[in-house]
């Protein structure tokens, strides 16, 4: 890898997170190239401040992995840095691997721990992690004498990925059942839920912790609220995640390095005495309970919208990150993060997270791209002709920072009143719960 002439990179993905990434790794002077496959209407035009290239579009779907195989191999990137969780799961760490291309993300075994909510909670178990009273299951009739031991209080969710909608959260034995049927049963979220975990109803704040892992070192992020439910106050069904910002308040100095000799390096050693060589980014939901933190469950990838909250803020090189990441020499890194406060307010698509329509013309998005301390990050959109049109559920992430949240959150709202299109919903309570 020849960093004296810089290097290429090749970023999976479509989302938020993959804009947010391709615009952090376009501010390196490392980054002389830059793809992004199969990238949204944001992702293209980035300019790249090592080359004064830009960055560049792939016709390639992210799950397309020989597709993503040949082009790579034909191309050469330096590295590939992997967003989402599929490819993941579907084991692209270990194909590139296997071929001689350097690439970002655990290998298959380590994204277990989001591709299986099994399998990470029987870890935490053997590893003394805490955690909420679970239990695992085929069988319906025996799912529903666990959920009547809970008296309904319970999260059901399927075992494997399901587009961070498979987790329902119930109050009482009937609406618990009920989710247990449509999972084993109906099938609403096909294989993913030929198993369920049960976890019991833990009380408290729950927040998203990121860290950068290289197989032996694991540097934790700042705090972030993430927004998972569709409406104000948290009401409505679970999203991929309606907005978030960083840094949450609910967590001192102290509780941080609780969290990490609790939590994290239980977690790493874990790892390491079960030959698991854990590179990339863990990502544990976690809820402050007056027992103390407890994981909810691991994400195996940068989540999706904390990623574009958390770029912003980072005052190190993103690539000059990834390749310590991936050469194991994390050890000799420092995080660097900016004293600001950020918020990402998501606009989505009338419908999300059930059906929704595509092609819905955007308007806007030149008068906010003027504003300073504002970055419009595109998740669903597509370029037609010279239009940017909505092509997905969640559309866009309005991010801003400021000096202080009350002052982000303004910036970020006023940003989204400029923006349109005919559908459009978005949370007006993004930050509220920290002020």
């Amino acid at each position: 890898m020849g960093l004296d002439g810089g290097v290429k990179i090749l970023v999976i993905g479509s989302g938020g997170r993959e804009h947010a990434l391709v615009w952090k790794l376009a501010q390196s002077p490392l980054v002389k190239q830059l793809w992004c496959a199969p990238g949204n209407a944001g992702t293209a035009d980035e300019p790249l401040r090592g080359s004064g290239d830009t960055a560049r579009n792939l016709k390639i779907a992210a799950e397309d992995l020989p597709a993503l195989l040949d082009w790579a191999g034909k191309n050469r990137p330096d590295l590939t840095v992997v967003g989402p969780d599929n490819p993941l799961g579907m084991g692209i760490v270990d194909l590139f691997q296997k071929h001689g291309l350097p690439i970002w993300g655990p290998n298959q075994q380590a994204a277990q721990f989001e591709a299986s909510k099994g399998f990470s909670q029987e870890f935490m178990e053997r590893h003394g992690i805490p955690t909420a009273r679970s239990g695992i299951f085929t069988d319906a009739r025996a799912a529903k004498d666990f959920v009547a031991s809970l008296h309904g209080r319970c999260a059901v969710k399927a075992d494997g990925l399901a587009l961070g909608k498979g987790v329902l959260v119930c109050q009482e034995v009937a609406e618990a059942n009920r989710a247990v049927d449509s999972m084993l049963q109906a099938r609403a979220f096909g294989a993913a839920g030929d198993k369920v975990v049960i976890q019991e109803f833990l009380e408290g704040t729950e927040v998203s912790l990121h860290a950068l892992c290289d197989g032996r070192t694991a540097l934790l992020f700042p705090t972030a609220q993430d927004h998972k439910r569709a409406f104000d106050q948290d009401q409505g069904p679970n999203t991929g995640g309606m907005g978030t910002y960083s840094p949450a308040p609910f967590l001192d100095a102290a509780q941080m390095a609780e969290i990490q000799a609790r939590i994290i390096e239980p977690w790493r050693r874990g790892c390491l005495a079960e030959g698991i060589h854990y590179q990339g980014i863990i990502y544990p939901g976690i809820m402050l309970t007056p027992a103390g933190p407890k994981v909810l469950e691991f994400n195996a990838r940068f989540g999706d919208p904390e990623t574009q909250c958390y770029l912003p803020r980072l005052e190190n090189d993103l690539a000059e990150l990834l390749l310590a990441s991936v050469s194991g020499t994390l050890d000799r890194v420092q995080l660097r993060w900016s004293p600001t406060s950020c918020v990402c307010v998501v606009m989505a698509s009338g419908g999300y997270p059930g059906g929704y329509a595509k092609g819905k013309t955007i308007t806007g998005l030149p008068e906010v791209a003027k504003r300073v301390n504002v970055k419009v990050f595109h998740a669903g959109t597509a370029r037609e002709d010279d239009k940017i049109v909505t092509n997905g559920g969640r559309v866009l992430g309005v991010t801003a920072w400021a000096a202080d949240l009350a002052s982000a959150r303004q910036l970020a709202y006023e940003a989204v009143e400029l923006i349109t299109f005919d559908g459009a919903y978005y949370r007006r309570d993004i930050g509220s719960k920290a002020l």
